[in-house]
């Protein structure tokens, strides 16, 4: 049996309605397994969120989550991004930049040319 991926989310802390639609999906095949997250911008709350669900690598910022996770052995192989629309571009190329796959919520971008920016990025990047 191959390992699960290792899955990191940004966004979708406590009292966010799609982050948990997106751990269900991601448990359906059990193919991924949550490990860390930057759940939201407010660090108590991010943490709070972290330990409600069993996560150990907590981030208050996705910044430093990206840097950090791109920098580990066993950092994540992907980031969901399940944060407010006009932060999926600029999340979605931190963690490219730091060789992490993305899955992104809808909308990818909040205009065409972003979006075509943000996807020009992953394939220079193959990711």
């Amino acid at each position: 049996m191959t390992r699960r991926l290792r899955l990191g989310m940004v966004g979708g802390g406590e009292g966010a309605f799609i982050g948990a639609v997106h751990r269900i999906a991601a448990r359906l095949d059990d193919s991924f397994e949550l490990v860390a997250g930057a759940l939201s911008s407010d660090a108590a709350r991010a943490q709070s969120s972290a330990e409600a669900l069993g996560l150990a690598r907590s981030y208050a910022d996705w910044r430093e989550m990206a840097s950090v996770e791109g920098a580990r052995e066993d950092g994540i192989d992907a980031v969901a991004i399940v944060t407010p629309n006009h932060l999926h571009a600029p999340v979605a190329h931190a963690f490219m930049e730091a060789g992490i796959h993305v899955i992104c919520d809808k909308p990818l971008a909040v205009s065409l040319a972003e979006g075509e920016a943000l996807a020009q990025h992953a394939r220079d990047a193959n990711l």
